[in-house]
């Protein structure tokens, strides 16, 4: 779930505000480092997204900060990428075709390649652990739903469909590949959920009093983290929930919209987005000490991180 911003397609445009709707906040000066670090044992490089004057285009930093590197290069809306699990490529959505749709691009970059074609809105993939299955958000043929496609077969299947008016955000796989968690606002106001993927049973994690979206779930499947937003007020928090107990504890309650949170690789610290400076940017913040600190500082609004994975052939 995203907060509005400017897009150069109305598609996506309308996407970015509607989900924004469903995401008070306690304020509290963040604790910045004076510069970029790598302590933690953090991957070498984060995805995001960066718009320049309406252009959306993904891009990737080394996760200490640096010289950014642009992935696609594009007039139309190229974002919301997300690694596949061995970092070997990125999936995005796009309207260069008209509508949103999804597209892989190689980590390196080059031409990127359709994966689907019709005549739907489909965006926010999400790639399963073991890289076989791509969750994604679609209108294909009836009301936005949460689909489920074999990457090798194409073969596609409902996981969630809740009527017409239903507004569904940022599907998420669980590391062991049984859970994707979710955002809608089926009957309640937006929240998130987790779907049993072999069930299609469902069950809520955020309070019905608050409310929440983008949520994504930590390395070892034990908790996630989530926008918590309230009424559209003009400050957002992270939340932490541990999914055994439901308790829950504040990441980042900087005075600003804070967005888009996900974990390290490690777990040991996550990435977000900000504008507490005024100017969208992606920060990173240790998880064992709350210290937090800047990665992007070029021009336009950076948003929407993702670190890259670990292959596995480099994991201890």
């Amino acid at each position: 779930m995203r907060s509005p911003r400017r897009r150069t397609a109305l598609t996506l445009a309308a996407l970015a505000g509607v989900l924004a709707a469903g995401c008070r906040e306690q304020r509290a000066a963040p604790r910045l480092s004076a510069a970029p670090s790598t302590e933690g044992g953090a991957p070498s490089a984060i995805l995001f997204e960066r718009d320049v004057s309406g252009n959306v285009d993904l891009y990737v930093i080394g996760a200490g900060g640096g010289r950014e590197r642009r992935l696609t290069d594009h007039p139309a809306a190229d974002m919301l990428g997300r690694w596949t699990p061995e970092g070997a490529s990125v999936i995005f959505s796009s309207n260069r075709t008209g509508t949103s749709q999804l597209f892989e691009v190689a980590a390196e970059g080059g031409k990127p390649r359709r994966l689907r074609e019709n005549n739907a809105d489909e965006s926010q993939s999400d790639v399963s652990p073991d890289g076989a299955t791509l969750a994604f958000l679609s209108d294909f043929e009836g009301p936005p739903r949460l689909l489920v496609m074999s990457r090798a077969s194409g073969v596609t299947r409902d996981m969630v469909r809740q009527g017409n008016n239903t507004i569904f955000g940022n599907p998420h796989w669980s590391p062991d590949g049984r859970f994707i968690a979710y955002s809608s606002n089926w009957r309640i106001g937006h929240q998130i959920y987790v779907v049993e993927v072999a069930t299609g049973q469902r069950r809520r994690i955020s309070r019905i009093t608050s409310g929440g979206c983008e949520a994504r779930f930590s390395p070892d499947g034990r908790r996630l983290v989530y926008v918590s937003r309230g009424h559209l007020g003009d400050t957002s928090r992270l939340l932490e929930h541990e999914l055994a107990t439901g308790r829950e504890k504040v990441l980042v309650s900087w005075p600003a919209l804070n967005y888009d949170a996900a974990y390290s690789p490690d777990g040991t610290e996550i990435a977000f987005a900000s504008n507490v400076t005024g100017d969208w940017a992606i920060y990173r913040q240790r998880l064992a000490d709350g210290r937090a600190w800047r990665v992007t500082f070029g021009p336009g609004a950076a948003r929407y991180p993702d670190y890259r994975p670990v292959p596995s052939g480099r994991r201890r």
